[in-house]
């Protein structure tokens, strides 16, 4: 008989994600065993697409894992590193941040012991390994504890939270190390199967690749279940990401990176909730896909990208966007509308993103053990 493996661990929701969060200290040595553990730990793979055999959802934003660790640098508190699960296959890609994930990193230090904070509000300074950048999680305190009640609303979650701010410093350059990896915030890329179209390759928290909604026939306010029976849309969308990792250097070019999204003018649309969104209440829509699959939530490091991406002269963000960028960017997705932040100085080639900021909520759900059966 097979014994699984049990391994200490939380299950926590941060922004829109869910996600396995472990301790370094209770993994195996061998880092090279890590994947095939956090794949059996998720269901993966299903070829159901359900993963009903593990702790997976069965969509991307429901298919993570984080590792937390003590700091390797000295301007931070802990180091994080994140797994994204593929469903269908045995894949475990560390090669991007989950932006959503990255707010409950700092409540999951404090409430573990790895920081210690006096009630108020309190700063965790966090290492993204994927990345190796530093983010800063704000959030407040009550009896040593990470706080969970409060008043901020997320779109795409239910009811309210206590509010954690994020602020990533020098985002710009975290996947090639260059804010506009080609040089030119829009490049005319040749697409196998397409033909020529206009991208802007844009590199900030996490890299990634931004196309008008107009150029691909559609309003770029689709729903994701609309999205998701769009075969042909989705191919198209895979062709262009592929085609703008090659123009930004990737080779090869892994399944979390560049993300893929669509930007649109300012348009009405109804929220998954049901809540009828005018085009005065955002300064552009957008809707990402990520390992294939539209999201029914802007993830977050696509929205800090976009941020950036609308306050720099030439992209095709900034061309739909009716914001000229700074704060309280309003960004219209299937939940609802998300407000970004972002600093830029300099332009073209020598832009630089000094920080981008955003809010979330994250609560700890679960903790205990999981159990992860040999595959």
């Amino acid at each position: 008989m097979t014994v699984q493996t049990r391994l200490p661990a939380a299950f926590m929701r941060g922004g829109t994600s869910n996600a396995l969060v472990f301790h370094a200290r209770d993994l195996p040595e061998e880092r090279d065993r890590w994947p095939e553990l956090f794949c059996a730990a998720m269901g993966s793979p299903d070829p159901n697409g359900r993963q009903l055999d593990g702790m997976g959802g069965g969509i991307s934003s429901l298919s993570k894992v984080c590792v937390v660790g003590p700091p390797s640098r000295p301007d931070a508190d802990i180091d994080y590193t994140f797994y994204q699960i593929a469903v269908d296959r045995a894949e475990a890609d560390t090669s991007a941040n989950c932006g959503n994930m990255s707010s409950a990193m700092g409540p999951f230090a404090l409430d573990e012991g790895l920081v210690v904070a006096g009630d108020g509000e309190t700063v965790v300074r966090i290492h993204n390994t994927n990345t190796s950048r530093i983010i800063h999680a704000r959030f407040p305190v009550q009896n040593g504890r990470a706080a969970v009640e409060g008043d901020f609303s997320l779109p795409g979650v239910a009811g309210t939270g206590a509010p954690v701010r994020l602020d990533f410093l020098d985002p710009g350059g975290a996947g090639t190390g260059r804010l506009l990896p080609t040089g030119r915030p829009v490049d005319r890329l040749d697409v196998p199967g397409i033909g020529p179209m206009d991208v802007s390759i844009v590199d900030a928290a996490n890299l990634c690749c931004f196309v008008r909604a107009s150029d691909l026939g559609l309003t770029g306010v689709e729903t994701p279940a609309a999205l998701d029976g769009d075969a042909e849309t989705l191919a198209r969308l895979e062709a262009v990401r592929r085609a703008a990792g090659t123009a930004a250097g990737l080779d090869p070019i892994p399944t979390g990176i560049p993300k893929v999204g669509m930007v649109a003018p300012p348009t009405a649309f109804e929220s998954l909730s049901g809540e009828r969104l005018g085009a005065s209440d955002m300064d552009f829509a957008a809707r990402m896909v990520s390992v294939g699959r539209p999201h029914r939530a802007v993830p977050l490091t696509a929205a800090l990208c976009l941020g950036v991406a609308a306050c720099m002269e030439g992209t095709l963000v900034r061309e739909t966007s009716r914001a000229s960028g700074g704060s309280d960017i309003r960004i219209g997705h299937p939940s609802g509308v998300a407000l970004v932040a972002a600093e830029v100085s300099g332009s073209g080639a020598e832009a630089r993103a000094e920080r981008a900021v955003v809010y979330r909520t994250a609560r700890r759900l679960m903790d205990g053990f999981v159990y992860a059966p040999k595959r």
